[in-house]
């Protein structure tokens, strides 16, 4: 079997900027509990292993090295521009504005090529280790790009007035920017929100060389390590410790944090790849092969640049970062004006939920989100208190007893699903994705997430308020397997066919759906 070859997104991340951790909260201790109970006269900490990490991150809440740099960019960029039109225009007497295009252009001419050289000198990866003067380095190659247009112009004797104040200028902002931007990167580093987070299955001597290549280089956090041969696994692996087996894994509490599953084999053992990846496949994070190539060229390579890029994908959802961002910069403008044309209507229905019956106006619940994440989900309450189902083992019917009248109602209308919108606001849902359910919901006797094997993968997007199911005619309970199969196959079908326009389609026809719908159970 070929070794898995790595691509480099140089998304560069590390725990060395970390100060030294104070003891863990008892949540994240109870995070890294052993699936089998640790001896008694064992330290909680060591079941952490080397890396340690004070508190977890989710891989909701992670930040990615590209998007960051490429933000970072973008106001260098829109600094440069506007230092050079203030510049030029204080410069020349007629002003920028004035002046026509053939004396205005050779003014910007520098700019562009500063903002150019600036990515091409690679000046926004912020490698961990790279000292400060080799940062300036790139600055300083930038600025030669730059000064090459310069000194073109001076020799054509068309140089605008006022270049070596803009040069000076330029120089002196670009390197406080970039010196803010470090700053902001070693904190976000030292939060964890930068640091990807792995555990690896297989407990072999290429997870002992992954392990002690991270530790040297503190680009990935080592969370754990999962074998079946557990009779012939050590406690730990370069102090990482051996969580369990692959079953311990599937339903292990730590998994939300995790941005990717590594699987650790030797080449030979190609049985042993294909059953575990059968295994694996109804996780939603990441699963990637890393295959033992001791001895090959590039070996140590491989092992370093596994923080930036996955290796052999072999299931789970590679996000594209780019279609994220949009969709969350989609989600906050669209829910911030739904948030202000709702508010009226909320009111209303708070003050109705209030006054028909006693108890909370909202109801609260415990689902999943993006990669199995537990969320609490805002409703507008429809039941009786006394009678309500915070489990949701029980679906909802035609004529259920426990809704109250304003509940029927308002869950007719999907009015009770407005306050979502804050879960949107606050990133835990979007606007359009698959629905969220609660993590024990049952389809009669049956735990839903059962009756798929992919039911999981509808967890490789954030849960939202509308989605392609709903408006498919698949909404209310899924008191059947064949509606739980339909639902699943809807839900994965969105997300990989997801995209800004898919996403306003669907709000659109939202609205007509549910109006349209008078015999679904809500």
């Amino acid at each position: 079997m070929t070794s898995a070859a790595l691509h480099t997104r140089r998304r560069a991340v590390a725990i060395d900027d970390v100060a030294r951790p104070k003891p863990a909260p008892a949540e994240v201790e109870r995070l890294f509990a052993d699936a089998e109970p640790a001896p008694p006269q064992a330290n909680p900490a060591d079941r952490r292993g080397p890396f340690r990490p004070q508190t977890l991150i989710s891989t909701r809440s992670r930040l990615h090295g590209e998007t960051i740099a490429r933000s970072f960019q973008a106001i260098d960029a829109g600094v440069i521009m506007i230092l050079t039109w203030v510049v030029f225009d204080f410069a020349n007497p007629t002003g920028v504005l004035a002046s026509p295009i053939v004396a205005v252009a050779p003014a910007f001419a520098p700019a562009l090529m500063l903002i150019v050289g600036l990515a091409a000198f690679r000046t926004y990866s912020f490698r961990a280790r790279e000292a400060m003067g080799r940062q300036l380095l790139k600055l300083c190659g930038a600025f030669a790009v730059s000064g090459a247009i310069v000194g073109v112009l001076i020799w054509s004797a068309n140089a605008p007035q006022g270049l070596a104040l803009w040069a000076a200028i330029a120089f002196i902002t670009t390197y406080l920017l970039h010196l803010a931007w470090r700053v902001s990167v070693s904190r976000m580093r030292a939060s964890g929100r930068l640091t990807p987070t792995i555990v690896i299955v297989g407990a072999n001597k290429t997870a002992e060389r992954l392990i002690a290549t991270a530790l040297e280089r503190r680009d990935i956090a080592v969370l754990g390590v999962f074998d079946d041969r557990r009779g012939r696994a050590p406690g730990n692996i370069g102090g990482v410790p051996v969580l369990g087996g692959i079953d311990d894994l599937l339903s292990h509490r730590i998994m939300p944090y995790v941005d990717r599953v590594v699987i650790s084999v030797t080449s030979t053992a190609q049985d042993r790849i294909r059953a575990m990846v059968d295994r694996l496949r109804v996780l939603p994070n990441e699963v990637t092969l890393l295959i033992d190539v001791e001895g090959e060229p590039g070996h140590a390579a491989v092992m370093s640049r596994l923080a930036d890029m996955p290796l052999a994908q072999v299931s789970g959802f590679r996000p594209d970062q780019n279609r994220a961002l949009v969709k969350r910069i989609q989600d906050l403008v669209i829910g911030m004006l739904a948030l202000i044309i709702a508010a009226p209507v909320m009111a209303i229905v708070a003050l109705a939920v209030k006054l028909e019956s006693p108890g909370p106006i909202f109801f609260r619940q415990r689902r999943h989100g993006f990669n199995n994440e537990d969320i609490v989900v805002w409703k507008f309450r429809s039941m009786s208190h006394a009678r309500r189902d915070d489990k949701a083992e029980r679906q909802i019917s035609a004529d259920d007893d426990r809704v109250t009248r304003v509940g029927h109602f308002i869950r007719r209308t999907s009015l009770d699903e407005l306050p979502q919108i804050l879960n949107v606001l606050a990133g835990e849902m979007s606007l359009v994705g698959p629905r969220p359910h609660a993590p024990t919901t049952k389809t009669g006797s049956v735990e839903s997430s059962a009756l798929v094997a992919e039911y999981a993968h509808r967890h490789r997007m954030k849960p939202g308020m509308t989605g392609w199911a709903a408006i498919k005619g698949s909404r209310g309970a899924m008191d059947t397997p064949e509606k739980v199969r339909r639902r699943v196959a809807l839900d994965i079908e969105y997300i990989e066919r997801q995209s800004f326009w898919l996403d306003l389609y669907i709000m659109l026809m939202t609205l007509p759906c549910l109006l349209g719908d008078r015999h679904t159970a809500r």
